[in-house]
């Protein structure tokens, strides 16, 4: 039976059935908006097949076993056995659970948007044409691009695995090499060396997430080395073949590197091709589509959001382009996408998380700033559960809160606050005079922010003070009471 070749016209048609692409369409659909998805692939996209939601359930079986190990340390005994069959197995089942729950097309359906399986292009700014099943031709008044992004090949005759294949595995490789120490590489490596893998990691980098605050990287670099992972910063690879004793890869220093498994998390590409862009006038630059802040492209009613128009790839980063695209198309609100409000998790154990300014780009840029810090070992929260981490909060001479960085558990959680801090512009002050229940990580970020408040504190004002109230004692000094 031949397709019908009838044009359905819409309100907004979004293309990508991904995270982006998902909160455009429901946010569209919501407002009452006649609106379309047309997705090639399983609606979820990356975040839930291949990204957020396998990652982390691995990491999930990952944490069970290092505790499993270290179940000695707190006066319990236990034998561990990894069946990593077992644990692929519940990885694909949690996938299909978040997708039966909250992405097939009958969940998207109740929001008013009709999901189409199709691949789509433009044939000019206002007309898609499609491949799949359904109408051959679209047309709309606004589109929404959300086509997400592919992971970047590591160009060597070796067969590689990455993000999207590594689920395919059933057996643990007993060697595994990771070309890139970026969050993904750095989580991967955490979690097959705790479910008993040997892992290397390699990188041109100077040290591991070069995007995140350096003395906190450090820390979380030296926790992961001593667990077991080895690192080879500074090279990187530049061939690597299969033999018969497995994977042999040869560094950018001429020496080599044996493995079972090769990973590569080299970064990613945004997938801008077969879209048609520039016949509707869309421009690409740097590999992505080209975007105002209100994330609005060069053809006035054509929108990109997600992964296919930044480089912060992030889910929380896609569903945020998507609700400011959507109240700018059909609300024309102003709304804004500030990168400056990206707040940036790594789920390691220990986690690392940050937002806003970073000490080290400030110092370089000669911007008056100072920095608050509180370690976990003055944490009774961490001591209880025998765990090492830091805050740091930037601040201005003031005050004022610009950034921050958190490593230890819960900082993904920890940092909303600083997050929050930042964007209402709340200062150290008000932070530190916020009751945080106690023993709780949050203690922590008050316990930082307390820094400011007792440095403000002069000396000729405990004079006057004690003057005028009749204290006897003798203030300490700072340095006895405020942690390093």
């Amino acid at each position: 039976m031949a397709r019908p070749s009838v044009a359905s016209d819409y309100d907004v048609v979004v293309i990508g059935g991904g995270a982006a692409g998902l909160a455009a369409a429901g946010a569209a659909g919501m407002l009452g908006a006649k609106t379309a998805l047309v997705h090639a692939d399983d609606l979820g996209g990356e975040c839930t097949w291949t990204g957020c939601i396998p990652s982390k359930t691995l990491l999930r079986s990952a944490h069970a076993a290092h505790e499993i190990r270290r179940a000695t340390d707190f006066g319990l005994r236990a034998e561990l056995t990894v069946n990593f069959a077992h644990v692929m197995q519940r990885v694909r089942a949690v996938r299909r659970q978040v997708y039966a729950s909250e992405d097939a097309p009958e969940i998207i359906a109740r929001y008013g948007v009709q999901p189409i399986r199709a691949t789509a292009r433009f044939v000019d700014a206002r007309t898609l044409v499609l491949d799949g099943v359904g109408p051959s031709r679209l047309t709309a008044r606004w589109f929404i691009v959300a086509t997400g992004s592919r992971p970047s090949a590591l160009r060597v005759s070796a067969p590689t695995y990455d993000n999207e294949s590594i689920w395919d595995l059933d057996v643990l490789p007993a060697r595994l090499l990771v070309a890139g120490a970026g969050p993904v590489g750095i989580e991967m490596a955490q979690a097959f060396q705790r479910l008993g893998a040997a892992v290397t990691v390699i990188s041109p980098t100077a040290r591991i997430l070069p995007r995140d605050d350096a003395e906190c990287a450090a820390m979380l670099q030296r926790s992961l080395a001593a667990d077991g992972i080895h690192f080879i910063l500074e090279r990187s690879i530049a061939a690597a073949s299969k033999r018969d004793s497995g994977i042999v890869a040869t560094l950018s220093d001429g020496t080599t590197q044996e493995a079972d498994v090769l990973f590569a998390a080299v970064g990613r590409e945004s997938r801008v091709d077969d879209l048609g862009l520039d016949r509707a006038g869309v421009g690409v630059r740097d590999g992505r589509i080209v975007v105002d802040a209100h994330c609005r492209t060069t053809a006035h009613r054509i929108y990109a959001v997600g992964d296919v128009a930044t480089a912060s790839r992030f889910t929380h980063v896609a569903e945020r382009m998507s609700t400011i695209a959507v109240a700018h198309a059909l609300l024309a609100l102003p709304l804004r996408f500030d990168e400056r409000e990206l707040t940036w998790t790594t789920f390691t154990a220990p986690e690392l998380a940050h937002v806003g300014a970073q000490e080290e780009q400030l110092r370089r840029d000669g911007r008056r700033h100072r920095v608050l810090r509180f370690p976990f070992t003055h944490l009774d929260r961490a001591q209880t559960d025998e765990a090492d981490g830091l805050v740091k909060i930037v601040i201005t001479p003031r005050g004022r809160i610009i950034g921050a960085s958190v490593v230890g558990p819960r900082a993904g959680e920890m940092i909303a606050e600083l997050a929050l801090a930042r964007k209402r512009r709340i200062d150290a002050a008000a932070l530190s005079g916020t009751l945080h229940a106690y023993p709780t990580y949050a203690m922590a970020t008050r316990r930082a922010a307390d820094g400011f408040v007792l440095k403000a504190r002069s000396d000729f004002a405990v004079r006057v003070l004690r003057l005028l109230r009749g204290l006897r004692g003798h203030a300490p000094a700072l340095d006895a009471i405020v942690p390093r």
